[in-house]
């Protein structure tokens, strides 16, 4: 059984002592940049606020002489699903109907 999305939230910034919004429970989740709307990621998992936790949007540098990293002004929405293969049976019907657009689109 799956939700409906949620509305667009902007991710949190750690250093504004900001919090995510998600459903610890099964589902899936969305993130694009904010300025253009470009998938940033994209994925069904086991626990949807764990994984938006875990992305790699960390805001330190590499190299310890140079300043923080420029993070990107990203959004994410999340759909809460009642297990994770219906997560996955879902995203697999997103994509389809994505590439039967895409192809009827050239």
């Amino acid at each position: 059984m799956i939700s409906t999305w949620s509305e667009w939230r902007r991710y949190p910034r750690a250093e504004r002592g900001e919090n995510i919004e998600a459903p610890i429970s099964p589902g899936i989740f969305e993130v694009r940049y904010a300025a253009t709307g470009a998938l940033f990621s994209f994925d069904a998992v086991e626990n949807v606020a764990s994984a938006l936790a875990q992305l790699p949007v960390s805001s330190k540098s590499w190299f310890g002489r140079r300043g923080p990293a420029v993070m990107p002004d990203l959004e994410y929405r999340t759909c809460a699903t009642s297990s994770k293969a219906d997560a996955k049976a879902a995203v697999e019907r997103m994509i389809g109907r994505r590439e039967t657009y895409m192809s009827g689109a050239a």
